[in-house]
């Protein structure tokens, strides 16, 4: 049973570093079942979703990337992929609204589309959530399109997610009437409203996770609805309280250690085997450092007060396979 079985718009934030185009595509993926179809968007111009798939660079247009994670039946839905950009949502808007096809096409040349949005980067903002909105809120204007079942956005940084969202106070100034302002609007009542999740994505180090409960208390401020924090990359806890206690205080038994090795078939003759325990013995104390630290910033990730999801650091690094394996742990733990 998922978390978020309402929602329809899923967007994914974080600080830079955190892996949040990983989660959103890896969420993608777990939403996509049977019969359904899932767009994955992106506004930052990095086209991370065509690295991430190994595909050729997406243009604005929707397209096929890949089948979702198998459900229950064995059932597959299709995530789709969009790489939205400011001056072709403009163009398209100017088209379905306006009907300024061709006419739209020559403000291009001489780059009154490029001013408008460098001019004004609250209207910047609202072309691409305007978009993202449209693929929600698909009606007759668009004719044909696909209908979505979900959609996830990848989107900007946690630092600057409330200002992209609420566009409607960042038309303010420059509309008070008009279409634009009437669409900032309308866009603002799915924004808010319960079809909407923003999920956070932060590591288990002090600065993502207090960036983490800084953008959660500004979303709710701004009357956005906060959905879960995935915390990503999380390191292998095989180690025992007991043995992690040990390393860090420097008292392993080094004689075990030698005939663990011993055992293995691992040579501890001379000056290279003491060098190689000693080695050993420092990198177990760093580890158990670090997974101190990171207990102490899971126990404030449980104190934010929303769903918490973990995913693991994957050894042989991010793939498609990596992706579905996130997935099925994402669906495992709830949040689709």
């Amino acid at each position: 049973m998922s978390d978020w079985g309402k929602v329809r718009l899923h967007v994914v934030t974080g600080k830079g570093g955190t892996g949040k185009s990983t989660v959103a595509s890896a969420l993608a993926l777990a939403l996509a079942t049977k019969g359904a179809n899932v767009l994955l968007c992106e506004v930052e111009g990095r086209q991370g979703i065509a690295r991430m798939f190994d595909v050729d660079p997406l243009p604005y247009e929707e397209r096929r990337l890949t089948t979702g994670l198998p459900d229950a039946d064995g059932g597959r839905g299709v995530v789709h992929g969009l790489h939205i950009d400011a001056e072709a949502a403009l163009l398209e808007y100017l088209a379905l609204y306006y009907r300024l096809g061709r006419a739209g096409r020559a403000l291009d040349r001489f780059g009154v589309i490029e001013f408008a949005t460098t001019i004004a980067p609250g209207v910047r903002d609202v072309l691409l959530t305007g978009k993202v909105y449209e693929a929600v809120q698909r009606n007759s204007r668009n004719k044909g399109a696909i209908q979505y079942d979900a959609v996830v956005l990848d989107a900007p940084p946690t630092g600057r997610i409330t200002q992209f969202l609420n566009v409607s106070n960042e038309l303010a100034g420059l509309a008070k009437v008009g279409p634009m302002k009437s669409q900032s609007d309308t866009m603002m009542t799915l924004f808010r409203s319960p079809q909407t999740a923003v999920h956070l994505v932060t590591v288990l180090e002090e600065m993502p996770v207090q960036e983490t409960a800084d953008g959660i208390a500004e979303l709710r401020s701004a009357d956005l609805p906060v959905g879960g924090v995935i915390v990503n990359q999380v390191r292998p806890q095989d180690l025992s309280s007991e043995a992690l206690s040990a390393a860090r205080a420097g008292t392993l038994d080094r004689s075990r250690v030698e005939a663990d090795l011993t055992s293995a078939g691992v040579a501890l003759d001379g000056t290279s085997g003491a060098t190689l325990v000693d080695g050993l013995l420092a990198e177990a104390a760093d580890h158990a450092e670090r997974r101190a630290l990171e207990d102490s910033q899971r126990e404030l990730v449980a104190g934010l007060g929303v769903p918490s999801y973990e995913l693991p650091r994957l050894a042989g690094g991010m793939d498609l396979g990596g992706l579905y394996e996130l997935a099925g742990l994402l669906r495992q733990q709830g949040m689709a």
